[in-house]
């Protein structure tokens, strides 16, 4: 898969000069290119004038970049504190078993990722997650093996 790291050099020329324009430029890199490859590390970091390693620490620290292309569709499963207190660690454990797919990881026929997030923000209908940014609150293992019946589960 070839990279086009001149779409890379114009989002950071877009992002050079604002304060902090790092975050910006990764999240409009993985928007443009579907991640953030490694490639595009070293073309930061010169636009930023930092180093490679500086910029791999940000894209390593934040969960919700990626430096390989997610799968054609995306299960975000959230484990924070509420989540996690109901149920959220067997709805991945079920997600992973369902899918064939570990967690951080791509299913080898690329159709699922598998991302384990922390706070979707709806922590009164816990356990949430979201499917290829659409949300669903209050899920039990019933709902979730419905929901993702048609990435190549049977139901």
């Amino acid at each position: 898969m070839t990279i086009d790291l001149g779409a890379v050099r114009a989002i950071a020329a877009q992002h050079q000069d604002t304060p902090g324009g790092l975050l910006p430029a990764l999240h409009a890199v993985q928007d443009a290119l579907g991640h953030v490859p490694p490639e595009a590390v070293p073309v930061l970091a010169e636009a930023f004038n930092l180093s490679r390693a500086e910029v791999h620490g940000v894209v390593s620290y934040y969960h919700h970049f990626r430096s390989s292309p997610a799968g054609r569709h995306v299960v975000e499963i959230c484990r924070a504190e509420a989540c996690k207190a109901c149920g959220a660690d067997e709805l991945i454990a079920q997600a992973e078993t369902l899918l064939g797919c570990a967690s951080h990881a791509t299913r080898a026929d690329g159709a699922v990722s598998v991302q384990p997030v922390y706070c979707l923000g709806l922590c009164a209908s816990s356990p949430a997650l979201r499917i290829d940014d659409r949300l669903h609150a209050r899920m039990t293992p019933q709902r979730l093996q419905a929901l993702l019946a048609p990435m190549g589960v049977a139901a």
